[in-house]
């Protein structure tokens, strides 16, 4: 490995240490879809993005909640002995991809067939947590 190689692994390494996230891949339902939950949260401070999620009525709210608390377990996990609640934490992004599409035929009239893409979709959630900004008020 280059010098060059060694330094910028070692930056990610340090990177790594501070974002806190969680990967969900190969759900089974298309980007699209998924987007559309994703959107929703995205910015959002995690309470209210769980909040949000639990009584939203699409079948990706649920997995995509799940997630998030994946990735709150994880902030926990790095930052022992900080209580979730007075850290203010906040989705910092939240972004799909598309995954494997599945390919698959439906019988079409007159001896045809078409082509069915099911798709499926990785989705990556990042977490952070909000500096509060102490505003000095001088008189």
């Amino acid at each position: 490995m280059g010098a060059r190689k060694r330094t910028t692994a070692e930056a990610k390494k340090e990177a790594a240490k501070t974002r806190y996230q969680a990967v969900l891949r190969n759900v089974p339902t298309s980007p699209r879809k998924m987007r559309l939950v994703t959107d929703l949260i995205s910015g959002m401070e995690v309470n209210r993005a769980l909040s949000v999620l639990r009584y939203s009525p699409q079948e990706a709210s649920k997995k995509v909640e799940k997630l998030l608390l994946s990735a709150i377990a994880n902030w926990q996990a790095k930052n022992e002995g900080i209580r979730v609640e007075d850290s203010n934490l906040y989705v910092k992004e939240i972004f799909v991809d598309g995954g494997r599409a599945l390919k698959r035929l439906q019988t079409a009239p007159q001896g045809r067939a078409y082509r069915v893409r099911k798709r499926s979709n990785h989705v990556t959630l990042v977490i952070d947590s909000k500096e509060i900004e102490v505003e000095n008020v001088s008189k």
